[in-house]
């Protein structure tokens, strides 16, 4: 199968309170919307007062729902979430949301993120006699708040966030209200919009035109939000810590329509762009993307280095993440079945090939090779960002350390590894530049310095790496 060198981000999520609707037929609609974020699995639970209904399944939003299963899934109120695994195979055992049947009625959340002492977490429950089915952390989180004690839903959360230490961006489901969790250092994002008749928790605000409704704001970090039949209502739930939120959102997660901290990620992409043309200036004749996140980086780079923009790739965006196995000349095809070059763009040019990362460097070579292939006389590789050097612990599906090419070869040998002309990276002076920030970013795979608590030591973190592997999460 083509395996792209793109990071991936675990999932999207979403939470409906809508009095006098099917929240599931918005649920679905709105995690259409987050498909980028995910596409190995989906699922929605329902509540209507009484018990809670639940569908998932393997496979893209769209394959999972129907008009007979969302029929099905009665309530005014709905969580969703749409599901990219990190490791291992795909299993239905893994997908989200999770459903626990409590003193209190249903009880089900839908995660997006790492805690970072899930193994200690692991070891307590089990060691409290409470049965765990999966690998994710998620599991970890509803016993979590099913075991927290207290007297109400707030409280369980607020002592849940406590024990748990990491990235989560979380949508609660109870018999009477949806709730919205932001870690501490809001390193994943969770939005509040409003419906005409209710509210919408999405991980991304581009969910919200889709259905219909109208940006609130964001979720702070280590805020609980609560949404019922009377409206909405912030609380602060574990102190906020210093403000962390993943740089790879703007440069490549997020859809370019989603807007972050008052930013058009569409716009902060272009930004970056620029900056990068000031940076790492080059005599060509194009500038073209590497389709479709590298486009509006190269949009950007285009318009501050007066080079014309052109396309010289043409993607396939349907082959997706396919279950189906190439036969073995598919397979060393390879990049061909997801890109193909236009020769007459680039027959006897000089290009700029614009891409957004370079994680192990397995795509931009053959890219490269393409490009040649199809006529380019050079080819002068830039990326809008810094160069990637460590592993993510936070919820982002990155390559180990010794996978990742900047971790292990200079910029010279990363360039006649790909066979390009030159190479050059955003910096990371330019690109807090063009975020217009001094500070409030994670940036650890470009720097390792990690936001979460150093009194976790990095062996439970390679710790839960060896586990997800073995349990396929």
């Amino acid at each position: 199968m083509y395996q792209d060198d793109k990071l991936h981000e675990e999932c999207g999520v979403v939470g409906i309170f809508a009095q006098d609707k099917q929240a599931a037929r918005l649920a679905f609609f709105a995690l259409y919307a987050l498909q980028h974020r995910g596409q190995e699995a989906a699922g929605i639970v329902t509540c209507d007062g009484r018990m809670a209904h639940v569908h998932k399944g393997m496979g893209l939003v769209s394959q999972v729902f129907n008009e007979d299963n969302l029929h099905y899934l009665q309530g005014h109120t709905a969580i969703g979430h749409t599901r990219y695994s990190t490791t291992g195979a795909p299993r239905l055992r893994n997908t989200q949301p999770y459903v626990l049947e409590t003193l209190d009625g249903p009880l089900a959340i839908a995660h997006n993120g790492n805690l970072i002492n899930a193994p200690q977490l692991r070891r307590e429950l089990l060691e409290r006699g409470v049965g765990l089915q999966t690998s994710t952390d998620s599991e970890l989180i509803i016993h979590l708040l099913a075991g927290a004690g207290g007297p109400d839903w707030p409280t369980r959360i607020r002592i849940m966030m406590a024990r748990a230490e990491g990235a989560y961006s979380l949508v609660i489901l109870t018999r009477d209200a949806i709730y919205g969790v932001r870690d501490p250092w809001g390193l994943r994002p969770l939005a509040v919009g409003r419906l005409d008749d209710g509210y919408i928790l999405a991980s991304e605000s581009c969910a919200f035109a889709t259905i219909g409704a109208q940006m609130v704001r964001e979720v702070q970090p280590g805020e609980i939000v609560r949404i019922d039949e009377s409206g909405y209502e912030f609380s602060q739930g574990a102190p906020p810590q210093k403000l962390a939120f993943c740089t790879f959102e703007h440069i490549y997660f997020a859809r370019p329509d989603s807007v972050f901290g008052g930013q058009l990620v569409h716009e902060v992409r272009q930004k970056l762009g620029r900056q990068l043309a000031r940076e790492a200036p080059v005599k060509a004749d194009i500038v073209m993307p590497v389709p479709d996140s590298g486009t509006p980086h190269a949009v950007g780079f285009a318009q501050k280095s007066g080079i014309p923009y052109s396309e010289g790739l043409i993607k396939n965006r349907y082959i997706g993440r396919t279950f189906i196995e190439p036969t073995d000349k598919l397979r060393k095809i390879g990049i061909a079945m997801k890109f193909n070059p236009l020769p007459e763009n680039l027959r006897g040019r000089r290009v700029v090939m614009v891409d957004d990362s370079i994680v192990r460097g397995n795509t931009s070579g053959p890219l490269v090779r393409l490009l040649r292939d199809a006529g380019a006389t050079e080819v002068h590789v830039r990326v809008a960002c810094p160069p990637i050097r460590f592993p993510c612990f936070m919820g982002v599906d990155m390559a180990a350390q010794s996978e990742l090419i900047a971790a292990n070869k200079d910029m010279d040998e990363i360039c006649r590894h790909i066979g390009a002309d030159s190479l050059a990276f955003l910096s990371l002076t330019g690109l807090m530049k063009a975020l217009k920030a001094e500070d409030g970013y994670c940036n650890a795979c470009f720097t390792g310095e990690y936001p979460f608590n150093t009194a976790i030591p990095l062996i439970e973190l390679q710790e839960k790496e060896k586990f997800s592997q073995v349990w396929g999460d």
